[in-house]
């Protein structure tokens, strides 16, 4: 394989329904930083049927250039198509590096991909940096320069571990939604589209669908929430988040959880915050009996303001906090509560 024949930063722009998620903007965000030190540029690839109309967006949210593959039998996501169209772009076009949404389609997406193209790829991604690796240099070694530096969480989320893909390309990740920061939309931005089509055959691998019932889900998401306020360890037990419940609604926020509670059955999957959980930014996180290991905080340690209600003066949720009350949150949070109330009342 001839590394140099391999240039740009590819993003996979996930649209379903002919609507773009919001993952495919974090990762043009992402894409733009990591083509900078190599001095390239960023390719959006938008794969569906009839969705031309998009590339407008992704050029707002810094593409360089979109490439689009419409076809009909891409119009509802299945592996076979899908991977065939990716697998075709990355053969035709040789990205250096191809950046996926740790989606429920992306999840499938990029495995099948990356074996299709023979290349490596590091899963749920919540860090990505351009360097040399090794990061340290060994005897022996050929320390290479402008390398994708992947960072994920290993070990149920008890490390941390940084992977790179040195001898084969493109250095393709699925990262984490909610992870990466997308630009602001930059006015009157035009990306050069390209229109590709490597023609579809059924095979054996395709699958028909037979119906697509979509359900209509009472769970929050908790990326999506502007003020979180989430409960740990300390809460004691799941009756105890009924006050929460009653903060966050005072606030009109959300509630979230660690993930100690989500391990002792207090809460569902979908409310942790942290590595192993979903990364949130809302503008106020109020952690609550969390003590504030480094797994949970890199879940929520870009949030505007940090508000921290623990017993222990020690807790190292202090140190990431921009406020702290230490003391029983069974006496601070009922209190807290009433006083935002009051003070709601009075307007």
């Amino acid at each position: 394989m001839n590394l140099e024949e391999f240039k740009g930063v590819y993003v996979f722009a996930q649209q379903v329904d002919n609507v773009l998620g919001n993952i495919a903007f974090e990762l043009l965000g992402e894409a733009r930083k990591l083509a900078a030190p190599l001095n390239t540029q960023v390719t959006a690839v938008l794969i569906g049927h009839n969705v031309g109309t998009l590339t407008g967006q992704l050029a707002a949210y810094g593409a360089d250039r979109v490439i689009v593959v419409d076809d009909p039998e891409l119009e509802v996501y299945r592996t076979e198509p899908y991977a065939h169209a990716l697998a075709s772009v990355i053969e035709k076009f040789k990205p250096e590096i191809l950046l996926i949404g740790a989606t429920a389609i992306g999840r499938d997406l990029g495995p099948t991909v990356s074996a299709r193209v023979a290349t490596g790829l590091t899963a749920d991604c919540t860090q990505l940096d351009i360097g040399e690796f090794p990061m340290i240099p060994r005897p022996g070694v050929v320390q290479r320069s402008n390398q994708l530096l992947m960072t994920r969480p290993a070990f149920g989320g008890n490390t941390i571990a940084t992977i790179a893909c040195p001898d084969n390309r493109p250095q393709m990740a699925t990262v984490r939604p909610g992870v990466m920061q997308k630009i602001e939309p930059i006015e009157n931005a035009i990306a050069e589209v390209i229109n590709y089509n490597p023609g579809f055959v059924k095979n054996n691998r395709y699958v028909e669908i037979e119906e697509v019932v979509k359900a209509v889900s009472d769970v929050v998401d908790i990326q999506d929430a502007k003020i979180l306020v989430s409960g740990g360890r300390g809460m004691g037990g799941p009756e105890n988040f009924e006050m929460l419940r009653e903060l966050a609604k005072v606030l009109g926020g959300e509630v979230s959880c660690s993930r100690a509670v989500v391990d002792a059955g207090w809460m569902p999957k979908d409310m942790q915050v942290g590595q192993t959980g979903k990364t949130v930014r809302p503008q106020l996180y109020v952690a609550v009996g969390i003590s504030g290991a480094i797994q949970h905080v890199a879940g929520m340690e870009e949030s505007d303001y940090i508000i921290a209600i623990n017993k222990d003066e020690e807790a190292p949720i202090f140190d990431v906090a921009d406020y702290g009350i230490v003391g029983d949150l069974n006496k601070v949070v009922p209190k807290l509560t009433a006083q935002i109330k009051e003070a709601l009342a009075k307007k």
